[in-house]
């Protein structure tokens, strides 16, 4: 299977993590170039930038493009792909996972991640390698640092991320057209998420996005971010019964 790692050009110590990191793993690797805060704002026009629920910071508008480009070449190649943010810490599962998910069928997306949030997860479940499982994934709230997609669901996204703007990772998760599921124990967190999980942490933590300060809204965004929360509150109570909000499994002991 494909892995595309997002990486900005001046990052090359996240690079080299990550060669590292899939070297030992045994997995190949193509480099996406990240789009830079500078250039994320000529890409789009403004009007496009401002309906989201808050203003978005230039680096959180670069990031968004480059994911975006991640999913225009899945669409382009017709393949299945992981990919990954370059913080993002493996398992020493995932070659297993991604074997056996290069031949599954039905699925759009599967994440990786845990993050120390709950997620509202479904009953059902399926076996997929090595001790691991999918659990269908209805509401997920944060975290785009490791994530498998198929075609089918980079159409999805790609079609909702021309309609409008949003966090990366916020795209995905309120993007309930995709068949989209979570790796049960978990196989990825980022950096930041190591201490939180007891997992050492292989390399220094910094973000390129939470080190700007965040302009304050308008109305018309803190009204959406009111209907986008009540969207989920009823999304949860329309899956009771079918799923439980709870923290995903992880085992500290794959990530030695």
């Amino acid at each position: 299977m494909d892995v595309l790692v997002i990486n900005l050009a001046r990052s090359p110590d996240r690079l080299a993590f990550q060669q590292r990191q899939l070297a030992t793993l045994g997995l190949g690797f193509r480099r996406l170039e990240a789009v830079t805060a500078e250039a994320a704002g000529g890409l789009r026009p403004e009007s496009y930038w401002q309906g989201w629920e808050r203003p978005l910071r230039p680096a959180e508008r670069a990031c968004l493009l480059s994911h975006v480009a991640a999913w225009d070449h899945i669409a382009a190649s017709g393949r299945p792909a992981l990919v990954l943010e370059d913080d993002a810490v493996l398992s020493r599962r995932v070659p297993a996972l991604l074997s056996a998910l290069e031949t599954a069928s039905g699925l759009d997306h599967v994440t990786l991640e845990a993050r120390g949030r709950r997620k509202l997860l479904g009953h059902e479940t399926r076996p997929v390698a090595d001790g691991l499982r999918l659990v269908r994934l209805w509401q997920d709230r944060t975290g785009a640092a490791a994530y498998v997609l198929w075609p089918s669901g980079a159409a999805k996204l790609l079609a909702r991320a021309g309609r409008e703007a949003a966090l990366a990772d916020a795209m995905i998760c309120k993007a309930h057209e995709l068949s989209s599921w979570q790796v049960e124990p978990a196989c990825a967190i980022q950096l930041d998420r190591c201490a939180r999980y007891g997992v050492p942490a292989p390399i220094g933590t910094r973000s390129t996005i939470d080190s700007a300060d965040r302009p304050a809204g308008i109305p018309a965004q803190r009204l959406r971010r009111i209907v986008s929360q009540l969207r989920m509150g009823w999304r949860q109570l329309s899956l009771l019964g079918r799923a439980t909000r709870r923290e995903v499994a992880l085992d500290p002991a794959d990530f030695a």
